[in-house]
């Protein structure tokens, strides 16, 4: 097997390769990044609303935390597993397209609806 092709081998898929497999790939990791990006716009969302108490805030906080470093990571991952122009072509299209409507909050548990009525 020559030098090039077992590189190419190693390493990954180049950018510029249009195969199927490719796209599938990258689709997937970009359906995950969205549904990150939402979550993080969902949960700052009911983070800074005036309902929630103190100790739900804090939790809220590390939780947004949480997904900002998953977000980062699948980024990140996108990068290593494609190429950077793609991670930086998914995160721009996520943050372009995946937008909440301004009335959307998050959906709540029965026992914080309880809560909220009590």
């Amino acid at each position: 097997m020559p030098a090039q092709r077992l590189d190419e081998d190693l390493i990954g898929p180049a950018c510029g390769n249009d195969s199927e497999k490719r796209e599938a790939l990258l689709a997937a990791h970009k359906e995950e990044l969205t549904n990150l990006r939402l979550s993080i716009l969902l949960t700052a969302r009911w983070e800074a609303s005036g309902s929630t108490d103190a100790g739900r805030r804090n939790e809220l906080r590390a939780e947004l935390r949480f997904l900002r470093r998953s977000y980062l990571h699948k980024i990140d991952e996108i990068a290593m597993a494609l190429c950077v122009q793609d991670a930086m072509e998914a995160q721009a299209e996520v943050e372009r397209e995946a937008t909440l409507p301004p009335n959307m909050m998050p959906i709540i548990t029965s026992n914080e609806y309880d809560q909220l009525l009590f």
